[in-house]
């Protein structure tokens, strides 16, 4: 199996954390390159910056610099950073065909119920119409003690 690019969509979250483990390590195994990367949504605003939760949407530069401390666990694995802007799930595909790549690596939140029904998956929609193989990782919820 060929595998000379792997894609790793972030959006800064925890899940994600887990996701860039097994692409590191499957990167390393392949001597493959990782490809993050960080979709710029269209502003949501409702006034003076805000995003639709209240918080103040960050500046572009803050962006870039979130993006660049994404890095695979091994610092021996390559990698390269995009930022691209669009509706996530079609920007994610777009960039994985422009980029050749051979495997998707995301995490996803794992939402069910009302909250999928209201904000969706990005991760369900890549994998239903991503033309390479795309795995997914859902971080496991902590078991109370």
């Amino acid at each position: 199996m060929k595998m000379n690019k792997i894609l790793f969509p972030t959006d800064f979250s925890h899940c994600g954390d887990a996701a860039m483990r097994l692409a590191t390590a499957i990167a390393k195994d392949f001597g493959s390159t990782i490809v993050i990367v960080h979709v710029e949504e269209p502003p949501t605003s409702y006034g003076g910056g805000e995003m639709y939760y209240g918080m103040m949407e960050p500046s572009l530069d803050e962006v870039k610099k979130m993006l660049y401390e994404v890095r695979p666990t091994d610092p021996a694995v390559p990698c390269m950073h995009r930022l691209v802007s669009g509706d996530p799930p079609s920007a994610i595909l777009r960039l994985a065909e422009e980029e050749q790549v051979d495997l998707i690596v995301m995490g996803t939140h794992g939402r069910t119920g009302l909250l999928h029904l209201l904000m969706g998956s990005n991760a369900e929609t890549v994998v239903r119409k991503a033309k390479c193989p795309v795995l997914t990782f859902r971080q496991p919820d902590k078991v109370a003690d």
